[in-house]
């Protein structure tokens, strides 16, 4: 089906753009369907909040497809840290947790709900860092290159939030 512009413009962008240009929703619906479930994931452990990590996950696709109908996965990721360091501040590494002079017991049946609340209460920048890391798969150099630290920094910031995870659960 073909309109005319004049035809268009009485629809509404979300009923004539299909028309208009369906390939280019087709790979906009693909390039979504194939980040959507990593870039909420991460809005929902930094939010704590299935509104607030819906909101930052539509807002950073409307950005990234604004700016690049044919947005990539580093598009997507980049879009995603410029969404999320406007809504909360993402600092330097504010962990400092002494080095281990005990084991702490945490082989216990720890429970789903208490690794969670473990997480969130981690600093967003190390928290960012060991989800993007031990979570969703990213290698240091990607973090360091999306957060703007060195790769020294990310290990670092994984590596400190592994040992506050293991105070929280320990306690």
């Amino acid at each position: 089906m073909s309109l005319s512009i004049g035809e268009a413009k009485n629809l509404g962008f979300a009923q004539y753009l299909p028309t208009l240009i369906p390939s280019k929703v087709d790979s906009c619906r693909e390039i979504y369907e194939q980040n959507r479930y990593r870039v909420y994931s991460l809005a929902f452990w930094m939010t704590d909040n299935e509104l607030a990590a819906e909101e930052l996950m539509i807002d950073t696709f409307y950005r990234a497809f604004a700016a690049k109908q044919d947005a990539t996965w580093d598009d997507i990721d980049r879009t995603f840290m410029t969404v999320l360091r406007e809504c909360m501040p993402l600092a330097p590494l504010t962990l400092d947790c002494a080095p281990c002079n005990q084991v702490l017991s945490v082989r216990r049946n720890t429970l789903r709900v208490e690794l969670e609340r473990a997480v969130v209460q981690l600093p967003n920048t190390e928290k960012l860092m060991f989800l993007m890391h031990d979570v969703e798969g990213y290698d240091h150099a990607r973090i360091a290159s999306l957060l703007n630290v060195s790769e020294d920094e990310s290990y670092r910031g994984v590596h400190q939030a592994r040992l506050r995870l293991r105070e929280l659960l320990a306690n």
